[in-house]
């Protein structure tokens, strides 16, 4: 019988990672906490109309990308491929938005059928932030600071954000017959993509990765010349705002996401760590979506970056300063105390000695091998812990452990232990003075 494999595209994430997951999770945990965000969990299958009216049909992701089926009640369904319009439609669905603005975050997986590559497979992982009720240049300062100020804590380097407004849909709208009149009289110079793009969803056209496209694109006209004052004067105070907080950036008039719901302040932050810059977090205004999504008009500001490429730049900052906080974070976290133990009176004793000690609030690692003692000092130095507890047959007859040091050169000593009511306490406290 063939060994079953999992799907091209959908990754398991082994203890190793999910490890690494978890330290970056508790970190956004925090950091959210101590701004107000509040934890949203949407489900994963959502009716495909969702989508469909909220990041827009013509979008390469709905058009071409989504996991969509019908269920057995007839109805379209799909695995959510983005975050946004989950969180909308609940927050819209549970009358969230009559108790005033929400700041909300959220992680987990997301889907999409496109080509697996370094960082982005077709099960993917986001964290996002949504702050729906808010209309400010001010607040796109605060959601972008939000997202800066979360990288920058873990160890992310070479950081740089760009910058651009996409107006309002009157402006996108002046600007796409623009653009779209620019881009026909060259046509014949379009790779085949923005040629099919140019009827469908011509500013996508912008983020094209085609070389030849982007060298012809140079001389395009530019949304922020198509921008009302109105616009203009938001997307400067944008700016200005960055600038009092000190937060570098750089207007790049070919900045577009690639879904249709954003409007004014697009951004992208970029770290240079894994060679070249490449993208870790994304995000916008989106003032119109929530009435899209059958809400009342609400203005809202958001952004998600991408677990898997977190990871990738977070493994590259820990090789490039092993000592940064990139390197600590990713760091395993060892057991205090490695629990050595042989012989059937000891293993039996060795599982008790180690619930009384997990249950004192100590990461123990019970060797349950029944090896050698040379074995399990060995396992017991590749682990990491400080410390190691041993007990053989010998011990447990005369009520005993012996402590040994695994790091510096602390003596050894032996502890009576054999009554948990009154001998645990002076063992915990020898371990807890080491």
């Amino acid at each position: 019988m063939s060994q079953l494999q999992s799907l091209r595209g959908m990754v398991d994430l082994l203890p190793e990672q999910t490890r690494r997951w978890q330290a970056v999770e508790a970190v956004a945990r925090d950091h959210f906490r101590r701004a107000g965000v509040e934890e949203i969990r949407t489900p994963l299958l959502e009716v495909t109309d969702l989508f469909a009216r909220g990041i827009g049909e013509g979008t390469d992701v709905v058009g071409k990308e989504m996991y969509s089926f019908l269920d057995r009640g007839e109805r379209s369904c799909t695995l959510r491929p983005e975050g946004t319009a989950s969180v909308v439609r609940a927050a819209v669905q549970h009358g969230l938005l009559s108790q005033g603005a929400q700041k909300l975050w959220y992680t987990g997986p997301m889907f999409r059928y496109e080509r697996p590559q370094a960082g982005r497979q077709r099960q993917f992982h986001q964290i996002g932030v949504e702050c729906i009720g808010v209309s400010s240049a001010r607040s796109d300062v605060e959601a972008i600071a939000l997202a800066w100020d979360l990288l920058a804590a873990l160890g992310v380097q070479g950081l740089e954000l760009e910058i651009n407004s996409l107006g309002t849909p009157e402006d996108r709208q002046h600007y796409r017959a623009q653009l779209v009149a620019w881009l026909q009289e060259r046509q014949d110079q379009l790779d085949a993509d923005s040629q099919e793009r140019l009827s469908t969803n011509p500013l996508r056209i912008l983020d094209s990765k085609n070389k030849a496209t982007q060298a012809l694109l140079a001389d395009a006209p530019t949304l922020l010349e198509a921008l009302s004052p109105e616009s203009a004067q938001r997307f400067e105070q944008v700016q200005a705002l960055l600038g009092q907080l000190a937060i570098p950036f750089r207007v790049n008039t070919r900045l577009v996401r690639g879904l249709d719901y954003y409007g004014h302040t697009a951004f992208e932050i970029t770290s240079d760590q894994l060679g070249a810059q490449s993208t870790v977090c994304g995000g916008g205004r989106y003032d119109g979506l929530v009435e899209q999504l059958g809400g009342a008009a609400t203005p809202a500001i958001g952004w998600a970056l991408g677990m898997e490429r977190l990871l990738l730049v977070l493994e590259a900052a820990a090789k490039a300063n092993p000592e940064g906080p990139a390197a600590q974070l990713t760091a395993p976290t060892p057991p205090t105390v490695y629990l050595v133990n042989r012989g059937e009176a000891a293993e039996a004793a060795a599982l008790g000695l180690a619930r009384n000690l997990r249950q004192a609030g100590l990461a123990v690692e019970l060797d349950g091998s029944g090896a050698a003692f040379g074995k399990q000092f060995k396992r017991a130095d590749r682990c990491g812990a400080p410390w190691a507890l041993v007990l053989g047959d010998g011990e447990v007859e005369q009520g005993q452990v012996r402590l040994k040091a695994l790091r510096g050169d602390a003596d050894e000593q032996t502890l009576a232990w054999a009554d948990p009511t009154t001998d645990l306490p002076l063992l915990l406290n020898a371990l807890q003075q080491r």
